[in-house]
């Protein structure tokens, strides 16, 4: 498994967690995991609460903000607050990265951070962001 930055305080997994990748997220400096995988979406999955024990014996935080095929504003808001609260950096992890990473662009968008700057830092991770651009743009005001 390779932890890939997306920018100064989040990494995204590039595969499946499991329990022993604690201990390298510990070594790499997280302090934060986030699981966007939902339970049972594979037969050899490990499951959030079985990751969430992981996490917690290795020290770390753990948080599941599951995406299966939405990426709802609660759930966009969800991970803008706790990157936002995390006292270090931040580990998402999902089958592959790719749901992650949209979800922290989108994240990162309401927070403010320019379109391209986002595509760019989520390119240099290995991921494309083209799919979601349309919503990450701000959208104008309507006239009136």
């Amino acid at each position: 498994m390779f932890f890939r930055q997306l920018d100064l305080k989040v990494f995204v997994a590039d595969s499946p967690l499991r329990p022993q990748d604690m201990a390298d997220a510990v070594a790499r400096e997280m302090t934060l995991v986030i699981n966007n995988r939902p339970d049972g979406e594979a037969e050899d999955q490990f499951d959030s609460e079985t990751l969430r024990e992981a996490a917690e014996a290795a020290g770390l935080s753990y948080l599941h903000i599951p995406i299966a095929q939405e990426f709802s504003g609660s759930k966009v808001e969800a991970l803008l607050e706790a990157m936002l609260a995390a006292e270090g950096q931040v580990l998402l992890a999902c089958a592959s990265g790719t749901r992650s990473t949209y979800l922290w662009a989108l994240a990162r968008a309401r927070q403010g951070m320019m379109v391209e700057g986002l595509a760019g830092a989520a390119a240099r991770a290995g991921y494309n962001i083209g799919p979601i651009l349309p919503w990450l743009r701000p959208r104008e005001a309507p006239p009136g």
